[in-house]
């Protein structure tokens, strides 16, 4: 789409207020409502809909009307938007000409009051050459619906944070100066892209700086994933600049190797054909299958992380080193700790202690007769503390032969306690049955009771007829029934 900023000094307060509630309201609709538009612009006596027809008129807006009427912002209207607020900033004062396009954005020439010239880069989600965006890009990560507009302004906060740290760190990128919406503002590099340079005086030296870059990159945790002639700018002192990052990954990506791998590839085949290193290249190929060669095809196992870890202080695509060596180190701890109770456990199940015997035995309604024979030193002895005895082979096979009128006179009279015990049993058990049989009485009794109440009262109600509304009345034959019945 072509930016044409004429329009822009024409247009009001109101139109600026209209546009940023039509913004608004695409935050939860795809086509705004015209009345909810005109609720959250608040202009007076219907000034919404005039305002809408002059923007309409630009293509600042889309009307869209086959469900409800309705409009919709177009990236003309975002730009004008966008571009309003950081002339408002102060960032810079005039739009030039525009110095680049590509398959996701277009790139103009700003300068500021003092007549500095900067990049100013418009993102342009959406358009036909590059609309696997969900698939290719990781800009909605968890959410299911978007909105191509909001894409783009997600894909340009994400390139601008990654180039004001690149920077902060000494990466040779451009200079991040500002940001809103979808546009960001660069300084402008002094350069030509790689792709239209057809001879250099050090191939070799601006190979090895290429891919030095991508090392260094891979050192802070971060990965291009793009890094071709296309974003990579070269001067007349040949030196390099690095441009594109909102598809940077991380090192801890789980595609990470293939994307390090995919880059060197790509510088390795273009200075191939451009500038016949094909010596170099095989003699780098050979080198690469041992690892002792110095010269060999950088390769992702053998980057060593550096201390500064960009993809954490950024949150880059994929999962950090530093976050799965401290979740490892989590799990090993949890297994341990885990190992280390169950052979505690293991340990008290085996080795039951004395005192929780001495406990059992006292507690017990059945007596121990090993430990009363141990105890008093007489085999077939009874326990004094529970005054029963043990079984009856037990006694007898413990008993010696000289006490049988001992042992006849004892069973007599544990007999006689027993048969006691177990008759006060059976009349307990028999009064235990009669409340229990009062109660379910009772319970039914209760239930009958309520049933017959709500009846008398028409709880329940029959089926009515259509004239059932004109019986409501207090002095209705119905109404005196109905309180003879519940009197009966």
């Amino acid at each position: 789409m072509k930016l044409d900023v004429n329009a822009l000094r024409y247009l009001t307060k109101d139109d600026f207020r209209v546009l940023t509630a039509v913004e608004m309201g695409m935050r939860n609709h795809e086509i705004v409502p015209a009345e909810l538009v005109d609720r959250i612009a608040g202009l007076k006596h219907g000034g919404t809909y005039k305002v809408l027809r002059n923007l309409l008129k630009n293509k600042l807006v889309h009307h869209d009307a086959t469900k409800y009427d309705g409009y919709r912002l177009t990236y003309l209207g975002y730009d004008f938007l966008a571009i309003k607020t950081l002339v408002n900033r102060g960032v810079f004062t005039s739009v030039g000409r525009q110095i680049g396009v590509g398959k996701e954005s277009d790139i103009f020439e700003v300068a500021t009051e003092d007549g500095t010239v900067l990049a100013m880069k418009l993102h342009r989600l959406g358009r036909t050459s590059f609309r696997a965006v969900k698939s290719k890009r990781d800009y909605l990560r968890h959410r299911r619906s978007f909105n191509w507009l909001y894409l783009s302004r997600l894909a340009a906060l994400k390139e601008f944070a990654f180039m004001k740290a690149l920077g902060d760190h000494g990466f040779p990128v451009p200079t991040a100066v500002d940001c809103n919406r979808h546009c960001v503002i660069m300084s402008l590099v002094q350069g030509y892209p790689l792709v239209q340079v057809k001879e250099l005086q050090n191939p070799d030296d601006v190979f090895d700086t290429i891919l030095g870059l991508i090392v260094r990159l891979a050192e802070h945790g971060l990965i291009h994933c793009d890094f071709n002639e296309f974003n990579i700018m070269i001067d007349n002192d040949e030196k390099i600049t690095v441009i594109d990052f909102p598809q940077m990954v991380s090192v801890s990506h789980r595609n990470a190797q293939m994307f390090f791998d995919r880059d060197i590839e790509c510088i390795y085949k273009f200075f191939n054909k451009r500038f016949n290193l094909t010596s170099e290249e095989n003699e780098e190929q050979d080198g690469s299958e041992s690892d002792g060669e110095g010269n060999s095809r950088p390769s992702f196992l053998s980057v060593k992380k550096a201390a500064g870890s960009l993809d954490k202080e950024l949150a880059a695509s994929g999962f950090t080193r530093k976050e799965q060596v401290e979740m490892e180190k989590y799990i090993d701890e949890d297994a341990e700790g885990h190992d280390s109770g169950s052979d505690d456990d293991d340990e008290v199940g085996d080795a039951v202690p004395i005192d929780s015997l001495k406990i059992d035995r006292d507690h017990s309604d059945e007596p121990n007769c090993t430990l009363a024979s141990r105890d008093s030193g007489v085999p077939g002895t009874f326990s004094e503390e529970h005054g029963t005895s043990c079984s009856g082979e037990n006694r007898l096979e413990s008993s010696p032969s000289g006490s049988n009128g001992d042992a006849k006179e004892a069973l007599e009279s544990e007999g006689k306690m027993l048969s006691q015990e177990d008759e006060d049993n059976d009349n307990s058990s028999s009064d235990d049955d009669d409340e229990e049989e009062d109660a379910e009485l009772t319970k039914k009794l209760n239930k009958q009771r309520k049933k017959a109440i709500a009846a008398a009262h028409g709880r329940r109600r029959p089926v009515s007829s259509r004239n059932a509304y004109k019986d409501k009345g207090k002095g209705t034959m119905n109404s005196k029934i109905q309180r003879q019945a519940c009197k009966w």
